[in-house]
């Protein structure tokens, strides 16, 4: 809708005068065949826009309800006949009602005589929709009889004659009583001169409802919860406070019915009469059968329709996605009319995925479906309607399906205008240059996709500068000495490749401040005897120090996964607490008490060593923690029994600055030694243990070895060197079996000390060239600066260069740099260094070949292998992310190498690739995630994340291919449209698609039919976003949508009680019945008896027990509910349906409020229906179902007593056989299924 800024923002004054104004109308040229000035206005006691020539006479009008879109500018084809010249309206004097309830929407196109009226009437129309839509049902209700009676009687004289009355209640589809019948009932309203005022036609509306007072018996009944009054006459008093209460409480499981204000503000909406809103407020008889039937009532939670963000955090691969085939077609596939209108439609239904065929045409590209007789539209007028509605319904990603018939010069002006057009809405460039999944709707918000046939070539992308960089950007890096990859950020320039520290990824993760208490003196991680140990722990320490209060250990919970258990000491004895755990916004956090929230255990517990933990018995402040009993025997870095000789032998093996052990030193039990290597260099520092504490050096303090470790892992211990690589025996056995270890090492990690050495250590500057004659000896070429030289006998010295550490050079071929000749070196090499004092080592691509690991390597699919020209082991492997990035570094780095590739030759290339796949470069380079693959797409051993695969419906891989088809959806997508054959634009059941994890089932949304409703329920989901994630249990690997269903998770009761307002089927009055329909894993279906000559308030009385459906599979089941009226050949005709995914219905008597095919609500109509969704195996919540187990149960919560409100009187217990009777009801449900009574369902 059109917005003149946030409603929010104004006052309620201007609201008034703005609707003030609209009612009073104003005259405004209106573009239809003819541009004709006529008075428009708003008539507030209908809700409807009308437009008049005279007073006395109104030309058209619409319902404020059935607007979808208030356009600004000149923006429907209405304005297009007048392009003339002869009309002297302006752009932004101009708007476009769009309204309907059909797929092809009708317009209302106005030109207004100044900006401000025209920014008046978008203002306020979208005001009154808004407040339209939010209405209360009474106030429906109130405006609905208004705008029936001046239908038939345009005078607006707030009265209607008999005869009138007559002719009109057809048109409601309502069946004319008898003449005595209706004398009686206009007499009962006090009708006088054979004329009825408003309030007497009111009256006489709430009598023809009365009719249904057999929907009352369903409350009179022994079993009922609450007492009815009397129902005598509409206007009797029925149902008062308390007992309406009791109602909500127990029949419609309303937890907020506790608080009885909110049951009288309830209550209040219904009340007419303002004499009758007091503080215990009744419902008439017709007032209460208004709630029934009311919205507010619906058998919908509306908490199932709202947005949940905690959700959109997934890959894009674990949603089902809303998708349209053919989007820009209004009817069927052959000839009906394209248009942009289609795609508006689509888009503000929360369609994410639209179809754009593309064509070429003369100048310029067109959209329609090929070879047919559709009409054509332009494809730029296509990318700027998306453009605009794109957003609107949902600002989750949006996904072009583009068919592609284009030539490749058309397609360089299809990605011109998508450029253009699009802006920074459009991807192009990935989101996470080294991801291995498809990135989330939260990531993509507001992003356009294309899904778009990518051509697969070196050096299609371009990249930017940084500084000299000729190539940049994220690698993986393996190291040998961990055995994993770390992440580091990579430029290649000047024939070297550079890169910095890792990328401590956890930096960026909230989950890093949730391991903070791992280090913890107090956190015991999983007790073996869980709370029995924590408890000996506690009872030995406090022996030991005395017992204070608040002592105290935290544990991993025995029972719950995520969850930990906080042990303490109190009054002599040994208590535990439970911290939950949860999650929100893709950020979890801990609690001991739902109202407090901390983001770790760490800060939990140091927030209640600080504040008084409150219980209601007790307050108590966390004091001295229970240490682990020598958490370090547990470490593998820690060493009992290891020579000072043997530590460095060991260090030795390892060549990796921040490699350390800890062991226990010789003959001394209170005194370790930790053994690192830094610089090069295996260095030894003493821990002396006094008391409990851990001493290193003569001031630094640590509760245990485990501590001190944590602490040198995020503080250097020695220059910038932190302890990073613990010493195991594993990592000693490995080492020591390849001779070659430590030069693999020194090629792959070079110190950034190369790069900046420290002073005074001695540099020197090579004389000539020396080839390494053994392995123990450097290599270098003329010019050359040796860093860290330590003088040798003999001749030789020791030195590090190009990555290699402490290997030995002839000193005749070397001379020695001064310190100033140090620092110009120094600052020389820092100078045409691009990653400056961030660079943590430098790779000579020129001593290198390089190979593409086709297989992959180590786990990663995309991989290079830098393997040293002269040493076959020394090797140094780099991953990216994608195929594409490798590639694009494979390119770079073989220019260094080889320098036989030319700028010329990719051109040439390019042509010759763009020919061959009929795939322009511009619009592949917009390609980012949906690539579509063609060949071998039912092959599923080999498949990119990135990559889309698109399926007809009757193309779909076999049930013997199910298992493969399901592991790749939880990795790439799969997108299903309708087969060839379906020309009427029918579609086919999305159900058995969605089953297997499809991601965009496309459906012609411009068919209405039971298809596209199933779609409309399943994506009402989440807030219509048009995402809706899949359920947990369909991305493990034992989950079989084929396998037969054996156990039930829930049974829903249904019975349909009446009808409300139903649709008219042409001229003649409705004969309605209802199908009930559970559509799933299995299908059932139950229909009513035909209600003849009664669409209004018809009530079906049989059958008098409700119907059961089993549902298998909750989270993909749907509850449907179609009217259909029989027409005089008995064929069933459709009137009205309502979809609703099961697991968001609600049990009690409940509305069920009807739409059309379209899913556009109607007016007013609804059913009601009893309703009880129980959870198969489950007793915690029975029904009630007698006033005795109510009173029982209330005694046992220490709950009042029920009160007959009518009497102030105690009820009386209900006799006994009623209670018999419900036992053998109990029985004879038991014998035929167990089946638990609860009506407790996702509330």
């Amino acid at each position: 809708m059109a917005r003149s800024g946030p409603q929010g923002e104004m006052t309620e004054y201007r609201k008034i005068v703005i609707k003030r104004d609209l009612e009073m109308g104003v005259v405004m040229t209106v573009f239809r065949q003819k541009a004709e000035r006529l008075t428009v206005q708003v008539i507030m006691e209908t809700r409807q826009v009308a437009w008049t020539r005279t007073a006395d006479k109104t030309d058209g009008v619409l319902d404020l309800s059935e607007i979808r879109e208030v356009r600004p500018g000149r923006n429907s084809k209405d304005f297009e006949r007048f392009k003339d010249g002869k009309d002297k309206h302006n752009d932004n004097t101009c708007f476009t009602i769009f309204y309907g309830s059909q797929f092809v929407l009708n317009t209302l196109s106005l030109g207004v005589d100044s900006v401000d009226e025209a920014q008046k009437w978008l203002t306020g129309l979208e005001l009154l929709r808004e407040e339209t839509l939010a209405a209360p049902t009474p106030v429906l209700i109130e405006s609905w009889l208004r705008k029936q009676m001046y239908s038939v009687n345009q005078t607006k004289k707030n009265s209607l004659s008999v005869k009138e009355l007559k002719a009109l209640l057809p048109l409601l589809n309502y069946k004319v009583p008898c003449s005595r019948t209706l004398k009686d009932k206009l007499q009962e309203v006090g009708a006088k001169k054979d004329r009825l005022d408003f309030e007497q036609f009111h009256k006489f509306y709430n009598l023809m409802m009365f009719e249904q007072n057999e929907i009352l018996d369903e409350f009179k009944r022994e079993a009922c919860s609450f007492i009815l009054g009397n129902t005598d006459k509409p206007d009797a008093s029925a149902v008062l406070l308390h007992d309406f209460q009791r109602f909500l409480i127990y029949d419609q499981k309303e937890p907020w019915a506790n608080d009885l204000n909110q049951v009288r503000e309830l209550m209040t909406i219904f009340i007419d009469d303002t004499m009758r809103k007091t503080n215990d407020p009744e419902f008439t008889v017709s007032e209460f059968l208004s709630f029934l039937f009311s919205k507010e009532n619906s058998i919908w939670d509306e908490k199932f329709s709202e947005i949940n963000n905690l959700d959109m955090n997934n890959p894009l691969s674990h949603y089902w996605i809303s998708s349209s085939h053919n989007t820009y077609l209004t009817g069927d596939q052959l000839l009906s009319e394209s248009s942009t209108e289609a795609y508006v439609r689509c888009l503000r239904w929360g369609c994410r995925c639209v179809e754009l065929d593309c064509w070429e045409s003369l100048g310029e590209p067109i959209i329609y479906h090929g070879w047919t007789r559709t009409t054509k539209i332009k494809f730029e007028d296509v990318v700027k309607a998306i453009n605009d509605h794109a957003f609107v319904a949902s600002d989750f990603p949006l996904i072009l399906s583009i068919e592609e018939h284009c030539p490749i010069e058309q397609q360089r002006q299809m990605a011109r205008i998508f450029k253009d057009v699009f802006g920074d809405k459009l991807l192009a460039e990935p989101v996470e240059q080294l991801a291995e999944q498809l990135p989330s709707p939260t990531q993509l918000r507001g992003k356009i996709i294309l899904k778009h046939k990518k051509v697969n070539m070196e050096g299609g992308a371009t990249t930017k500068d940084f500084r000299k960089g000729q190539k940049q950007g994220d690698l993986d890096i393996w190291d040998p000495v961990d055995q994993r990859w770390n992440r580091h950020y990579c430029v290649i320039s000047d024939d070297k490749l550079y890169y910095a520290e890792e990328c401590e990824e956890e930096d960026e993760d909230p989950r890093k401040y949730q391991d903070l208490h791992c280090s913890e003196p107090w956190f015991h991680g999983r007790i073996q005897e869980g709370r029995l140990m924590a408890e000996r722990l506690i009872y030995d320490y406090c022996a030991e120090t005395g017992g204070q209060d608040g002592t105290f250990l935290v544990r991993q919970s025995d029972r719950y996964v995520t969850d930990f258990t906080l042990s303490f000491w109190r009054t002599g004895r040994v208590q535990h607490c439970r911290i939950r755990s949860s999650t929100e916004g893709g950020h979890t956090f801990f609690f001991l008490t739902p109202n407090l929230h901390f983001s770790s255990v760490y800060s939990l517990i140091e927030h209640y060593r600080e504040n008084p933990l409150r219980c209601q018995d007790f307050e108590l402040r966390l004091t001295e923690a229970v240490p682990k009993p020598d958490p370090h025997l547990q470490e593998r870095w820690f060493y009992s029994n290891l020579s000072r000789g043997q530590a460095e032998d060991y260090l030795l093996r390892i060549p990796r600055d921040g490699a350390f052990l800890i062991r226990q030193r010789e003959g001394e039990p209170d005194s370790f030694a930790i053994t690192f290597r830094g610089d090069g260099k295996v260095k030894h520092c003493r821990i002396q243990k006094e008391g409990s504490v851990y001493l290193l050096g003569t001031t630094t303090e640590f509760e245990s070895l485990v501590e001190l470790v944590n602490y040198f892992k995020k503080k250097p211990l020695y220059r910038k060197i932190k302890l990073r690589y613990p010493v195991t025996p594993e990592l000693v056995e490995r080492f020591s079996a390849n001779e070659n270890c430590s030069s693999i090492y020194m090629e792959t990690y070079v110190k950034p000390n190369e790069i900046e050495p420290s002073l005074p250590q001695n540099t020197v500057r090579a004389l000539y060239s020396y080839q390494a004659k053994r392995p123990d000896e450097l290599s270098f070429t003329k010019g050359a600066l040796i860093h860290n030289v330590s003088k040798e006998v003999d001749g030789w010295w020791k030195g590090d260069y190009g990555g290699r550490l402490q290997l030995f050079f002839p000193a005749n071929y070397v001379e020695e740099v001064s310190n100033s000749a140090q620092t110009d070196a120094k600052a020389q090499e820092m100078e045409n260094n691009p990653l400056g004092e961030l660079c943590k080592g430098i790779v000579e691509i020129s001593m290198y070949n390089i190979q593409n690991m086709k297989n992959g390597k180590y786990g990663k699919p995309h991989v290079l292998t830098l393997q040293h020209k002269e040493q076959d082991s020394v090797q140094f492997d780099l991953a990216a992310g994608s195929l594409e990035e490798l590639f694009e570094w494979y390119q770079v780095a073989w220019d260094v190498t080889q320098r036989e590739m030319r700028e010329q030759y990719q051109i040439i290339q390019q042509g010759e690739v763009e020919k061959k796949a009929e795939v322009a470069m511009e619009m592949s380079d917009l390609v980012v995630y949906c690539q579509p693959r063609s060949k071998e797409k039912d092959r599923f051993d080999n498949y990119n994340y990135k990559e889309v695969r698109s399926f007809m419906e009757n193309k779909i891989p076999g049930k013997s291919r199910t298992k493969e088809f399901l592991r790749y959806n939880r990795k790439a997508l799969s997108r299903i449209y309708p087969k060839n054959q379906r020309v009427e634009s029918s579609n086919f059941d999305p159900y058995p698609l969605w089953e297997v994890g499809c991601h965009m089932v496309a459906l012609n949304y411009q068919t209405a039919d039971k298809y596209t409703q199933l779609n409309s329920a399943l994506f009402s989901l989440n807030g219509n976003s048009g995402y809706v994630l899949q359920p947990e249990m369909m991305r493990s690997d034992g989950y079989d949508p084929h396998q037969e269903k054996k156990k039930v998770k829930y049974s829903i009761r249904v019975k349909v009680i009446a009808a409300r307002h139903l649709p008219k089927p042409g001229r003649s009055i409705a004969s309605p019945f209802v199908e009930v329909e559970l559509c799933g894993h299995s299908e059932e279906k139950f229909k009513t008896i035909v209600y003849r000559d009664n669409g209004l308030n018809p009530v079906w009385k049989a059958p008098a027990d409700p119907v059961e459906f089993s549902v298998f599979e909750p989270e993909l089941s749907f509850l449907r509910f179609v009217v259909n009226e029989e027409d005089m050949f008995s064929d069933p005709n459709f009137l009205a349906q309502a979809t609703f995914p099961v697991k968001g219905i609600r049990s009690g008597y409940r509305s069920v409020p009807l739409k059309n095919g379209y899913n556009e609500k109607l007016d007013l109509a609804a059913l009601l229906v009893y309703i009880n969704v129980q959870q198969a195996g489950r007793a915690e919540e029975e029904l009630y179902s007698s006033s005795s187990q109510l009173r029982k149960k209330q005694v046992e919560h220490s709950e009042p007593f029920l009160y007959d409100t009518h009497s102030n009187l105690q009820r009386a217990a209900v006799p006994a056989q009623h209670g018999q009777l419900v036992r053998e009801s109990s029985e004879r449900h038991r014998s035929k299924e167990k089946k638990i009574n609860n009506s407790k369902f996702y509330t």
